[in-house]
């Protein structure tokens, strides 16, 4: 499929997704925003298809909401497509990353409001030490969205997260990783490299058991009620036990051989 602000690339069993607007710094649009979700998507339905990781075009990876084109049509009254959350035409994006095959962003430059929370609840970040990474809504008069408030005291507690959406701070990919916005740095030169190899390794495991994962890490990293996080747990592993791939999984132990994910999902 043809998309307009951004590019899709198979390489062998994974999905590179580069944001693709590199004159405005990939900064986001409604269209690239349902382009994103349409191309994500389509990914989770093909079964060649194990992984994705997004990046960027050029210098940056994506500079927040184009001011231009999103935030002055809005105070204007010109907008057509409003950036609100109700009116995106992308569904559920939060629900959508969380039940979707591994993603990992690759942050090659600046990730500033949408372009970072958007990003929050994907399954790994990793960046370059001189990506620019900023929740600065409220230097915009603005809220914090797609559940970002919550994403980024997972990762990096309440008073870093205070400090970040309060004063709208910039942290350079080293901080980031140090407190926990990302999860590791490395050169520009092995960035997509590390992603990808990242994400190989999480999408080659059987589906069943990655999507079950996913979903328990969104139910129960912050659930206080031990009772109902393993309760959660035990009902994901009945299913796992009764799924075709992890019956795979054994027969290759058993017989010293590489497991077959992909012909067992299709038995």
């Amino acid at each position: 499929m043809t998309y307009e602000t951004i590019l899709t690339e198979k390489q062998d069993d994974l999905l590179i997704i580069t944001l693709n607007r590199p004159d405005r710094l990939n900064a986001w649009t409604p269209k690239m925003g349902r382009e994103l979700s349409g191309a994500i998507a389509a990914a989770n339905e093909d079964d060649d298809i194990n992984a994705m990781v997004v990046t960027g075009a050029g210098k940056g990876f994506c500079a927040g909401a184009d001011i231009k084109d999103v935030f002055d049509a809005q105070v204007e009254g010109r907008d057509k497509e409003r950036r609100t959350e109700g009116d995106r035409a992308t569904g559920d994006w939060v629900a959508d990353i969380r039940a979707s095959k591994p993603i990992v962003a690759a942050i090659n430059g600046a990730a500033i409001g949408v372009g970072l929370t958007q990003i929050l609840p994907m399954d790994f970040l990793i960046a370059t030490p001189e990506a620019k990474l900023s929740v600065r809504f409220v230097k915009m008069g603005l809220v914090p969205e797609l559940a970002s408030s919550h994403f980024l005291a997972a990762r990096v507690g309440f008073g870093m997260a205070s400090e970040l959406m309060l004063t709208g701070k910039t942290v350079l990919g080293e901080e980031a990783q140090e407190i926990g916005l990302v999860d590791k740095v490395v050169g520009a030169n092995a960035l997509l490299s590390a992603a990808c190899e990242t994400a190989r390794a999480m999408g080659q495991n059987p589906r069943d058991a990655v999507r079950h994962i996913k979903q328990l890490l969104t139910d129960n990293a912050h659930e206080t009620d031990l009772s109902l996080v393993q309760k959660r747990e035990i009902e994901a592993l009945q299913q796992a036990y009764k799924s075709p791939e992890h019956k795979e999984a054994v027969k290759a132990f058993i017989d010293k051989r590489e497991p077959d994910f992909k012909a067992a999902r299709q038995q």
